[in-house]
């Protein structure tokens, strides 16, 4: 077999390498360990050796002023010649006594070892060793590139037995419409011959659609445990290779694998990695992904669905999708994974609450009205921050205060107990929070008010207002909006009443503020000068990905002129509520002050004494 060019010039490196290292080895490691070793003495031990007749040779070397001599020695019960080194000494006498002690001395004496071995370990050996790993390299090199371009092509799915994922739909909560989709797929996997006999097909493919944190890989395991078939798992990104065609080698290969598995489940999680939409533009596109996918989709038209393998996906994004791939005989289902409602909410916490040890009194409703737009995810991390608390505080189970400080741990983070404030910029904080609850207590169609604390987290926020829905709504009103925003003018308008003056504590305020005024003109039809007309449009809506407004520039400056006019007009009512209220919002911002964190019963309380006192 003819080496290929890459071989041979590995092979050339190779050879050079060894080449190189023999001839260092050679010249500076070899000599010194060939050479006998050579111990120093003193003359005078010399001289006591040469008494006593243990010396055999002498030869003394002027240029270097010392002399070398032998003597045999008694080592391990066995006769060994050992060699000895001193400095020359003046001795007129010394020739005679090694002539009367029949020394013999010469010109040189024979310190290092036999020719016969010095050519066997610096040039035998080398070789045996350079040949026997030569050949080993070869066979690895020639026998390997074929088992690795394979490799190249193996898909690095991870396979699960069917009783090896642990899931069941027992275990995803909050998702019930979700479930109900895919148990007929779970059905027709059990009995396929009920389906069969009417002439109905098995769906190929289901793609899962839904925010991060919803449970979509876990619905997918899921289907497998409830199907009790192997599980296939690999991500969208595995297939991006940097060789040109090897993504659509490994999509053939998953394919092939369970082609032979079935029936399974081949679960691939971020499809959009590789499912992105082809772009005509000869710039614009990928060809290696492009390759991918059309990869993906003869597959998926070329297997038999009859044999029970069912392509599972998920994505963030399907908008960004080529719309080959969605079309029904390939994925024949989209299955929406949205954000759970409130009884959603609350059984994802009792599913997660089953692992963590709860005191009995725990409500679990009050935690998910709190939770608005929570994912499954996000309400999972809040169950163990609970419990991490718990552990902090040196008790073990977790109450209903640890829950509900959990909550406001991933809302707006841990407090900042060592936060150095001033007791004039903590008295207007407490103001500008009173401000935010007087305002929302003053209007209908606001959430009650929970909590309002003036004690710094670690997201920049120096107190905050608690509200929390009594039930769920999906709809908003005009009217609540507007309540809304006048809700969220309070403490700005707090700070002007009491302080006449204007702080960068509103920031956060004015931010949430604009964002639902433009909503209203531009995507909910809120507007008296535009109607019921889109002028914005959104992407990744999946992801709270932007927006782009399409209308004109005068169009844009008519938008921006009646956010302003929107705000300015919640601004006002903010201020006339809290004018009116002037003796409450006094008192209550002097008894936040004091307390520094109080409820919404307190806070209730005391604005109802200073009602009843006015009227």
């Amino acid at each position: 077999m003819e080496l290929e060019p890459k071989t041979r010039k590995g092979l050339l490196y190779y050879v050079t390498v060894v080449a190189v290292v023999m001839l260092l080895l050679n010249i500076f490691v070899f000599p010194s360990l060939l050479q006998t070793r050579v111990t120093e003495v003193a003359y005078s031990e010399f001289v006591k050796m040469l008494d006593a007749g243990e010396i055999k040779q002498v030869q003394m070397n002027e240029a270097e002023s010392v002399i070398v001599f032998s003597s045999e020695q008694t080592v391990n019960g066995k006769a060994q010649m050992m060699f000895y080194k001193t400095g020359i000494w003046p001795d007129d006498g010394l020739t005679q006594k090694l002539v009367d002690k029949g020394v013999q001395f010469t010109n040189t004496i024979p310190t290092q070892a036999s020719p016969l071995i010095s050519f066997v370990i610096s040039w035998v050996l080398p070789l045996v060793l350079f040949i026997v790993v030569g050949r080993f390299l070869t066979k690895k090199m020639m026998g390997g590139m074929g088992n690795n371009a394979m490799s190249f092509g193996k898909a690095n799915a991870k396979i699960y037995a069917q009783t090896e994922t642990g899931i069941t739909f027992a275990d995803v909560a909050g998702e019930d419409e979700a479930k109900d989709a895919l148990r007929e797929i779970v059905e027709f996997m059990h009995a396929p011959q009920r389906y069969s006999d009417i002439g109905a097909v098995l769906p190929k493919g289901a793609l899962l659609v839904g925010p991060p944190g919803t449970g979509k890989t876990m619905l997918a395991k899921a289907v497998a445990g409830e199907a009790k078939v192997p599980f296939f798992s690999i991500s969208g990104s595995e297939f991006v290779e940097m060789f040109v065609g090897m993504g659509a080698a490994k999509v053939r290969d998953l394919f092939k694998q369970a082609g032979e598995k079935a029936p399974c489940i081949v679960f691939i999680d971020e499809i959009d990695a590789i499912g992105k939409k082809r772009d005509s533009s000869p710039m614009g596109g990928n060809d290696e992904r492009e390759q991918t996918l059309n990869q993906l989709l003869s597959e998926m038209d070329g297997f038999d669905a009859a044999k029970g393998v069912v392509i599972l996906a998920a994505t963030n994004r399907p908008d960004s999708l080529d719309k080959a791939l969605l079309r029904p005989g390939r994925f024949d289902r989209r299955i929406p994974v949205e954000l759970p409602d409130l009884a959603g909410r609350e059984a994802i916490l009792r599913v997660h609450a089953k692992k963590v040890k709860m005191e009995d009194n725990v409500d679990y409703n009050l935690i998910a009205r709190a939770t608005a737009g929570a994912s499954g995810a996000e309400l999972a991390n809040i169950i163990n921050e609970g419990a991490l608390r718990a552990v902090r505080e040196g008790r073990d189970k977790v109450s209903q205060l640890d829950l509900q400080e959990s909550v406001e741990v991933v809302v707006a983070g841990y407090q900042r107990k060592n936060a150095v404030i001033s007791v004039k910029e903590k008295e207007l904080i407490a103001y500008h929070e009173i401000g935010h609850a007087l305002v929302a207590a003053s209007q209908s169609g606001t959430a009650p008010v929970t909590k309002i604390t003036i004690v710094p987290r670690t997201s920049g926020a120096l107190g905050y207002t608690m509200q929390v829905e009594e039930g769920e709504s999906v709809l908003l009103s005009r009217k609540d909006a507007l309540s809304q925003l006048a809700t969220l003018t309070g403490g700005r308008a707090a700070e002007e009443v009491k302080f006449n003056t204007m702080t960068s504590g509103a920031s956060n305020d004015i931010e949430k503020a604009t964002a639902l005024a433009r909503a209203m003109i531009t995507r909910y039809g809120m507007s008296n000068s535009f109607g019921m007309v889109q002028l914005e449009q959104q992407s990744d809506r999946y992801l709270g990905g932007g927006s782009s407004l399409i209308c004109s520039a005068d169009a844009a400056a008519r938008i921006d002129a009646e956010v302003a006019q929107l705000i300015g007009g919640a601004h006002e009512k903010a201020v006339g509520i809290l004018k009116d209220n002037r003796e409450a919002l006094d008192a209550l911002a002097g008894y936040l002050l004091e307390k520094e964190t109080i409820t919404g019963e307190e806070f209730m309380e005391i604005l109802g004494k200073h009602r009843n006192a006015k009227a």
